[in-house]
């Protein structure tokens, strides 16, 4: 393994604890007065939502916990492309045909989007929806085959996230030509984590965590220390790290192939899909980013996985505000310049296909 970054910090660390999902959450610190760690989980979105407070007060936290669920469920029945009445239901069923109504939230999901699209070349584009149904990744229905070559490249040109209009003013949105298909879930989730932010803050939490999948945001502290947030090794044990960051006030968000996959003729298949190409990205093992908003962040970890490690470094070294850590596909860790003093390499990440 060769690790392209300057000089980065190999502190020995103390036992790993409180693992969640592909993010891990370390470290132990003296309590403040009265203050305990609250915590609750409910699935939501698809994935597991962890809600973590540090906190004197357990009433008001379950309580606001209790609103962000709520909020994460309202959110999900205007996106979700399996929920019938859903905005995204109803604006891909008129692709083609006229704008649809649409919350303001979805218009608000997709602008983001858009951004990330330009930044990414196109290589993120909620638009790859055009591709449902021939790559199955999902354990109900992973049948370990690859799909018919010519039916992915008659799709492909249904794939352009330009051809996605939105109306402020009207309240619509519209796609373009019929057969196009928008998905949200590469950038939905860290949209709703946006929301339960606001929503914490506003009920007096000023030291607490949110993750659903593999986006995260932390505030405050855990008691008097940042919060302590692993990497997942790409091609280790679920529960394995290979480097950790501590963090206040940011989020943190990765993508990865080890997920949803299948592996064929010694080739992993996995869900992080090129519109270019219509195949699974090649380059990337798993991209972090770090950045201020989750909905960003979000967008961000799938689209530079897309770009690849190069080009991928290369746009978070751009971008104010963002950092990230990735690793490539021959293994190399690649770590932009605003992390290089900050991020713990614990162990390099296991060399595997």
């Amino acid at each position: 393994m060769r690790i392209r970054t300057m000089s980065l910090a190999m502190p020995r660390l103390g036992m790993v604890a409180g693992l969640i999902g592909t993010l891990a959450c370390t470290g132990s610190a003296p309590a403040a007065t009265g203050a305990r760690l609250v915590e609750r989980t409910q699935v939501a979105m698809g994935s597991s939502l962890h809600l973590t407070a540090w906190t004197s007060d357990e009433a008001a936290a379950l309580a606001a916990f209790d609103a962000v669920f709520a909020e994460f469920d309202r959110l999900d029945a205007l996106m979700s492309v399996w929920r019938d009445g859903s905005d995204i239901v109803h604006l891909n069923a008129a692709a083609g045909d006229r704008p649809v109504p649409v919350g303001a939230e979805i218009r608000d999901v997709v602008l983001v989007a858009r951004q990330v699209s330009e930044w990414t070349e196109g290589k993120f584009d909620v638009t790859f929806g055009a591709l449902s149904g021939l790559w199955k990744f999902d354990a109900q229905d992973q049948d370990n085959t690859v799909p018919d070559r010519t039916e992915v490249l008659k799709r492909l040109p249904l794939i352009n996230y330009r051809d996605l209009e939105v109306d402020d003013r009207a309240g619509t949105a519209f796609l373009r030509r019929k057969g196009m298909r928008a998905n949200l879930g590469g950038i939905g989730k860290g949209y709703a984590i946006d929301r339960a932010v606001e929503i914490l803050r506003r009920s007096g939490l000023g030291d607490f965590m949110i993750q659903s999948g593999g986006d995260l945001y932390v505030a405050g502290h855990k008691g008097d220390r940042p919060w302590r947030l692993g990497i997942r090794d790409p091609r280790g044990p679920a529960e394995a790290t290979f480097a950790a960051l501590d963090l206040s006030d940011g989020t943190f968000s990765t993508s990865g192939d080890y997920e949803r996959f299948f592996m064929k003729d010694g080739r992993r298949y996995h869900h992080i899909i090129d519109p270019s190409s219509g195949e699974p990205a090649q380059g990337c093992r798993s991209v972090t980013i770090v950045a201020n908003r989750a909905a960003l962040a979000d967008g961000l970890s799938t689209g530079v996985f897309l770009l690849g490690p190069t080009a991928g470094m290369a746009l978070i070294e751009r971008l104010p505000d963002v950092e990230g850590v990735i690793v490539s596909d021959k293994n190399e860790v690649l770590v932009s310049s605003g992390l290089k003093n900050r991020l713990m390499l614990l162990t390099p990440p296991t060399d595997a296909p």
